[in-house]
């Protein structure tokens, strides 16, 4: 049955590739899926992109093992900050800023917006090189749970989860990957409801307030609003990392270059912000419970080693019946799918659409597709080759990954979007004071996963005080610059714009 059911799941993706295959005859449409995405497809794309196989295989175990029910202190800012507010506060300024500046990409927003063809070629390298882990990650999560679920060793997971990334997305491009984000998503609503029911019920829990009690004796700080051992810093930069980083990834930032228009906005922010609240609070709780289940950390047969990695995988695997197991996979299948397809999209788009653009702009535009279709092969393999040496933990993984291109990112974007008086210093001290504060501290403190979080937050923190400081003692943009990025008084909705380019046309 397990079989089966995963055979039909892979075949709903490779033939939603395969029916989109057609419609990808430029760079936009593989891409953005020509900017029409509607809100459904968007809350949905935004929320499977948000949650990987990280989530339910490195964050919910290692993080609900070490903050018990605080934990749920993510759970809050996942959805308010992480999801609520992007939507709010971002989705309408990027949707029509990056249309009046013809951006499709970070990198294209960042030259455009401060006239800096060197900041598109910095942006794009970054993303490439950093996003390469973060995908690895999701690689290695996927390849642990199908190895306790199937028995699949892990280096056959890993080869099977790429060769079916490749497959899926060189087909389709963005346009196959909103089509199944739905079905994708809605697995991963039901996975969570069956998750849920099964450990509450197994004897170790007995039911929510028995649960509570059990863990309660164990240790009573496992409950508190705090968390045990007074890591409630920790527990913070867990919050705002993995809660304000979304606004600076490239891949979540896409989902608003993509979506139709302002009407969808509203309704996507609800779905978005629903689809968080159920998915982080069945990952975090569940994994709170782990200490009822576990005395000591399992062990990962391939390298004999206790990790929390393992706590999840075995805690499925011992837990639910084999149907139960299945749709859990399906869960995380679906949720990783839908973030390394992401992932890949942006990540080749930088070197396809920034990079080689800015060297060779004929080739991109005689052979636009191709390259991204290449390129998409070439990132999978090297995250490939990263998941197979397994480095780290997946946490630490992510959360490096995160930190570094969020920290890079976030405030040239933020102020980018809302503040007139933004100079190019100002953005390029921002970004590199987040990419070096990321990288120096995490070398500093030997990329040990207590500390990467915090390292992650203060690289998206500092730049905030950096760029303000720095623009305004430093040259700013040409009037007439700024006036092509925000337009005359307020922002126009996104229909007043698309009025205006029907009259240009006429």
């Amino acid at each position: 049955m397990k079989l089966l059911l995963l055979c039909f799941f892979v075949g709903v993706m490779l033939y939603s590739g395969y029916i989109s295959m057609g419609r990808n005859r430029t760079i936009g449409e593989f891409f953005l899926g020509g900017r029409a995405m509607g809100p459904w497809l968007s809350a949905f794309a935004y929320g499977t992109t948000y949650f990987s196989a990280v989530i339910f295989i490195g964050y919910a175990g290692k993080v609900g093992w070490g903050f018990g029910m605080a934990a749920l202190w993510i759970v809050l800012g996942n959805t308010l900050l992480g999801s609520t507010l992007a939507w709010l506060v971002l989705a309408r300024r990027t949707r029509v800023m990056t249309e009046r500046l013809g951006a499709m990409t970070m990198p294209e927003f960042l030259e455009a917006r401060y006239q800096s063809s060197a900041m598109k070629v910095y942006g794009a390298l970054v993303i490439f090189l950093f996003l390469v882990p973060y995908s690895a990650s999701v690689f290695m999560g996927l390849s642990y749970l199908f190895n306790q679920i199937f028995g699949i060793p892990y280096l056959y997971a890993a080869l099977l989860m790429c060769l079916l990334t490749a497959l899926y997305l060189i087909m389709g491009g963005y346009r196959a990957v909103a089509l199944t984000d739905v079905i994708q998503g809605t697995v991963m609503l039901a996975g969570v409801g069956v998750l849920l029911y099964y450990v509450l019920n197994a004897p170790q829990v007995g039911g929510l307030f028995q649960g509570m009690q059990r863990l309660a004796r164990i240790d009573p700080a496992l409950v508190s609003p705090a968390g045990p051992g007074g890591h409630w810093l920790s527990l913070a930069a867990l919050v705002v990392l993995t809660s304000l980083g979304p606004w600076g990834m490239p891949q979540m930032v896409q989902k608003f270059y993509a979506i139709r228009d302002e009407g969808a906005i509203r309704p996507a922010m609800v779905v978005s912000s629903l689809f968080a609240l159920v998915i982080t609070f069945g990952a975090y709780f569940t994994g709170a419970l782990t200490h009822l289940f576990f005395d000591k950390l399992p062990v990962d047969p391939a390298s004999g080693k206790p990790t929390p990695d393992m706590l999840m995988p075995v805690l499925i695997h011992n837990t639910l019946p084999e149907l139960g197991a299945t749709l859990i996979l399906l869960l995380v299948l679906s949720a990783s799918m839908s973030t390394l397809s992401s992932l890949v999209l942006v990540s080749s788009s930088a070197i396809s659409i920034d990079l080689v653009q800015a060297l060779w702009p004929r080739w991109v535009k005689e052979h636009g597709v191709l390259i991204m279709r290449l390129l998409c092969c070439t990132f999978i393999g090297l995250s490939l080759v990263i998941a197979l040496a397994k480095p780290a933990i997946i946490l630490s993984l992510m959360a490096i990954s995160w930190g570094t291109v969020a920290g890079a990112f976030l405030a040239p974007y933020l102020y980018g979007l809302f503040w007139r008086g933004t100079t190019p210093a100002g953005a390029w001290a921002g970004t590199l004071t987040g990419l070096g504060s990321s990288i120096l501290l995490s070398l500093y403190y030997r990329l040990d996963p207590a500390v990467i979080p915090l390292v992650g937050s203060l690289a998206m923190a500092i730049p905030m005080l950096v760029v303000p400081v720095v623009s305004l003692f430093t040259r700013p943009l040409p009037a007439g610059v700024v006036e092509k990025a925000f337009g005359k008084g307020a922002v126009p909705g996104m229909r007043t714009l698309q009025k205006h380019k029907e009259v240009e046309t006429a």
